[in-house]
């Protein structure tokens, strides 16, 4: 059995898969982010439950929305701060006496996708989350692609590619930069451009990006406007990967994912950016959804 857990920062979910694959087991709590020690506990706990509920004892495997340090074995560029400074993957072993494995959030996707959904039979997957942040993760052979520095897909914190006058200096990231793609085309900077759009002021109620697609649906110029230009965007940061990856199918999770007229807008716009003038790489919906993290977590460790 393999258990996967996908740690963010308001819940954290369980998932047991049988030796085929199949779930058999599930669990969601709250995150208490604000504790270190909080976090390593209830993880234990849920593993402990879910062994007692499967009469089982199963290899654990965990999610992170940051990742741990090649150099110092501890987590960083966590936004579940509390995470931040900690050889977490270490301390949670020494809790429950055996190995655990730890990925960014981003590669689980990647190799859930790659193993069993969208991605499966295609020799190299990128798979991309477009949610709050903006990351992504590589998959090849359906195996992880995380990079002698573990930051391999790290894309969103690269700046925005072939940016016109309008958008030159770009918004500053969390990260120390400016421009970074995560700015741009995750969830977070759909909304923040429609309400730089409509001059909301600092503090308003912002939309949602399903208030936001649902007026371009219903004929919002302005709502259409920044739903085109946000497809441009999301074609231009995509056809850099294709430059220097030129991966077989590329797998789109998060809550920008859901939105259907990306799947139509976003590649007709690829030849235009991608070196050539010739792209047909499939763009691609994440199968398992929500679920894909704490899958590919639970396939960290293989059969």
């Amino acid at each position: 059995m393999r258990l996967g857990i996908d740690l963010g920062g308001t819940k954290t979910e369980i998932i047991a898969l049988d030796g085929d694959g199949v779930e058999i087991y599930r669990k969601r709590v709250k995150t208490d982010s604000k504790s270190y020690e909080a976090i390593v506990s209830r993880i234990a706990e849920l593993v402990t439950e879910a062994q007692g509920a499967t009469g089982q004892i199963g290899t654990v495997g965990i999610g992170i929305p940051g990742a741990v340090s090649a150099r110092t074995g501890r987590v960083k560029n966590a936004n579940t701060i509390a995470l931040n400074g900690h050889r977490f993957d270490r301390d949670l072993a020494a809790v429950l006496s055996r190995a655990v494995r730890c990925m960014n959030d981003a590669n689980c996707l990647a190799l859930s996708e790659a193993v069993d959904g969208a991605g499966a039979g295609y020799r190299m997957v990128f798979a991309v989350i477009l949610g709050t942040g903006c990351g992504a993760g590589i998959a090849i052979e359906g195996k992880l692609w995380p990079g002698g520095n573990l930051v391999a897909g790290e894309w969103g914190h690269n700046p925005l590619p072939w940016m016109n006058p309008d958008e030159y200096p770009g918004p500053a990231c969390w990260c120390g930069k400016s421009s970074c793609i995560e700015k741009w085309i995750s969830g977070t900077g759909f909304c923040e451009d429609y309400a730089r759009e409509t001059i909301q002021a600092p503090g308003s109620h912002k939309l949602t990006g399903q208030q936001i697609v649902a007026l371009a649906r219903g004929g919002d110029k302005v709502a259409g406007m920044v739903l085109n230009r946000y497809a441009d965007r999301l074609a231009r940061c995509l056809a850099q990967v294709i430059n220097i990856l030129d991966p077989d199918v590329i797998v789109l999770g998060g809550g920008m994912s859901n939105v259907d007229e990306l799947y139509e807008l976003v590649p007709p716009l690829l030849p235009g950016y991608v070196f050539g003038g010739e792209a047909d790489t499939p763009i691609i919906r994440s199968r398992h959804g929500d679920s894909s993290g704490v899958r590919g977590a639970a396939w960290l460790w293989p059969g």
